[in-house]
């Protein structure tokens, strides 16, 4: 089957190695040619340390990227399945999919990697919800096992099948969960992160210090302030906007210093700057 996945950044680059590794064709798409070669690039990397650490062998490696096609446009993807990887704003997914359903045959499936966003109200971009679905992926994509798969109010049962298959088919674990905000994944982890985030903006303790308090203390394998350097804190800030506005609830508010954490430009390690400095 040939899937086109639509963004090519972190999760969009991973989603397509995990893809093209089980076998099927990517057409790997972003909004400029730089982006999916930067894309590229990184599963470039993570194939050849499979290959340093004898997980994969130098023609499996090659294999896997030959399966990889760059898609400068949008337009008559002729493809079974499409998978949005792109930024956490709704208005960009919903455009994004208005697209998608004019430029992808009628009986293709469309697939949502967002971590927050009500399935059914982006299903309600297309005029076919019956196949469309939430496809959220954890990052670093080849390496966790977890998809959360989220029905939106028309989803068939033949596309929840099709979708629970092929991420089995990927390696992955699949794990139904309802189109609430956040499913689960987020509604938990977030809300831990945005605590975390108040207790340094109340000066309860160091960045260093509440880490190591969850990591020594709870078992965590990465402190939740270092986890929001590498998530993103701009993806953190959208999660939590989702999860205040669908709840209506105070305890989801974002923490203040998160926010001026964005505004200043400081979103984690893609920049070089979060709640730690990074080099280059």
């Amino acid at each position: 089957m040939r899937i086109a996945v639509i963004g090519a950044g972190q999760m969009g680059s991973g989603i397509a190695q995990v893809a093209a590794q089980s076998g099927h064709d990517v057409l790997l798409h972003d909004r400029g040619l730089e982006y999916i070669q930067r894309g590229i690039a990184g599963i470039t990397k993570n194939l050849d340390r499979d290959v340093e650490k004898g997980r994969k062998t130098a023609e499996q490696r090659s294999a896997v990227l030959a399966r990889i096609h760059p898609q400068i446009a949008i337009e008559k993807l002729d493809v079974g399945l499409a998978i949005e990887a792109a930024s956490e704003h709704l208005q960009t997914k919903l455009a994004l999919f208005a697209t998608l359903d004019a430029q992808t045959p009628s009986e293709a499936i469309l697939a949502s990697n967002t971590s927050s966003i009500s399935i059914t109200k982006l299903a309600a971009a297309t005029t076919r919800p019956e196949r469309f679905i939430g496809m959220h992926f954890m990052n670093p994509v080849p390496v966790m096992a977890l998809v959360e798969i989220i029905r939106g109010i028309a989803t068939s049962q033949a596309t929840y099948d099709f979708t629970e298959s092929l991420a089995r088919e990927m390696g992955k674990t699949p794990v139904e969960v309802r189109d609430f905000p956040g499913f689960v994944s987020n509604r938990v982890l977030m809300p831990m992160i945005n605590e975390a985030i108040y207790a340094l903006y109340e000066g309860v303790g160091s960045v260093e210090s509440i880490d190591t308090v969850m990591k020594l203390g709870m078992n965590h394998p990465m402190g939740p302030l270092t986890l929001a350097d590498f998530i993103g804190l701009d993806t953190c800030l959208a999660i939590m906007d989702v999860l205040h506005e669908g709840f209506g609830d105070s305890k989801y508010r974002p923490c203040p210093l998160l926010k001026q954490y964005v505004a200043a430009g400081w979103l984690g390690k893609k920049t070089g700057r979060g709640f730690y400095t990074y080099g280059k």
